[in-house]
């Protein structure tokens, strides 16, 4: 069975510096690009931040179609693999916690959060689930709390893909964080075990004020079971050859 190189960044959290957001992409771009990869996943709104609070959330997003983001792509990797980059995005003046994907500076797509938290009721609710491809490998994208949700993890199932990118934020309060830890793997490899599908996630570590966050960035078999992680609460990349159907 042929595989193809996938990666994932469990990324320290940027918040409202997108230039120290692009240095941090750019580095682990390349040397997901010496490894070989072809897939390369970043955490949920990891541009800008993951910020909820309305005011600030409209200050910081970014229209697709505006010359501010042809600008913004203009920092992107030239080459490489295709990445997967959590972002706030604006259009129609309506907030979306979107996921976009991009490939020598162009935008091939986006994804938008269907399932938001109480906390993010100033973003509005995506509806499309579109399918990427890289090496033949056809892949969705889910935002964190997506994946606990089995309706959409069967129709990615029903879409022919056989993996699920999630891009993830577990920024919690430290009890939280330390409670939740080993959940978020448990979760994710339902949906997996229910589906037949792989699961990739890239996730954020660090901590701040009374906040932790330890991951996890992990890939995910058919089985529900943990192929690949990253050890919790350390800044690195996840390397993984996934075999899949052509």
């Amino acid at each position: 069975m042929p595989t193809v190189r996938i990666a994932a960044a469990q990324a320290p959290e940027i918040h409202k510096d997108i230039p120290r957001a692009l240095e941090f992409l750019n580095a682990m771009a390349e040397r997901a690009k010496a490894r070989q990869a072809h897939l390369l996943a970043f955490p949920e709104g990891f541009l800008q931040g993951y910020i909820v609070e309305e005011q600030q959330a409209r200050e910081l997003a970014i229209d697709l179609n505006s010359q501010r983001f042809l600008e913004l792509l203009a920092g992107f990797p030239t080459s490489g693999p295709m990445l997967v980059v959590g972002m706030i995005e604006l259009a129609d003046e309506k907030l979306y916690n979107t996921a976009i994907v991009v490939k020598d500076q162009a935008l091939i797509g986006r994804y938008r959060k269907h399932h938001l938290l109480p906390s993010e009721a100033a973003f509005t609710e995506g509806q499309e689930l579109p399918t990427f491809e890289v090496q033949g490998l056809k892949f969705c994208i889910n935002i964190c709390y997506d994946t606990n949700f089995p309706i959409l993890a069967e129709q990615v199932s029903e879409k022919n893909a056989e993996l699920i990118v999630c891009c993830a934020n577990n920024m919690l309060k430290h009890n939280t964080a330390e409670k939740y830890k080993w959940l978020h793997n448990s979760v994710r490899g339902q949906r997996c075990h229910e589906t037949g599908l792989w699961l990739m996630s890239s996730d954020v570590t660090g901590e701040r004020e009374d906040h932790l966050a330890l991951g996890p960035t992990a890939v995910i078999n058919p089985n529900g079971d943990v192929a690949e992680q990253l050890p919790l609460g350390q800044i690195d990349m996840l390397v993984f050859d996934l075999p899949y159907a052509m």
